[in-house]
């Protein structure tokens, strides 16, 4: 196995702002990013690391959910994270990713958002008046990390600076 990468939290700064963006009801954003957990495997066989929610969330039919993590990781090159959700709430409640997969890459890291990793959810259940709540601290998305190679005449000479989308502004 290759150790090619470390889970790390945000700053508090970075956290309480992405999180009131989102949830801005909460009393005790301090509580909130206290309990977040780093990303583990869940045994020595699992390809995925299970990303928990920071606080209890709630992701009803039809609607979206973006959850600021309060995770960041450091990618060695060569190497991308690639998000999922969890397959239980895939299966059970048809919870996907707004943008099916989510990538984050190795210069991701040194953004000006920290490289906070924020994952959106949506539920397509078929039925009726169908919600989701994962409580805090389970399971709800899962990165698995993978090599990638580049092309023998790749040139690439950018230099990124945010998140969603911020390679072709």
């Amino acid at each position: 196995m290759y150790r090619i990468a470390e889970f790390e939290k945000v700053s508090f700064e970075q956290f309480e702002e992405d999180w009131l963006k989102n949830f801005p009801d909460t009393a005790d954003v301090k509580a909130v990013y206290d309990g977040v957990k780093l990303p583990v495997r869940a045994t020595t066989g699992s390809a995925g690391y299970d990303f928990c929610a920071p606080d209890d969330i709630t992701i009803e039919k039809g609607k979206s959910l973006l959850v600021p993590t309060g995770i960041r990781v450091r990618i060695d090159d060569g190497w991308v994270l690639s998000v999922f959700p969890r397959s239980g709430l895939g299966f059970k409640h048809r919870i996907q990713l707004d943008n099916t997969v989510g990538i984050i890459d190795a210069d991701y890291y040194n953004s000006s958002n920290e490289g906070h990793i924020m994952i959106k959810l949506s539920c397509d259940a078929h039925d009726d008046g169908h919600s989701v709540t994962v409580k805090c601290g389970d399971g709800f998305a899962q990165g698995i990390f993978f090599p990638f190679g580049v092309t023998v005449d790749d040139n690439a000479d950018g230099i990124r600076d945010g998140g969603f989308g911020s390679t072709t502004k």
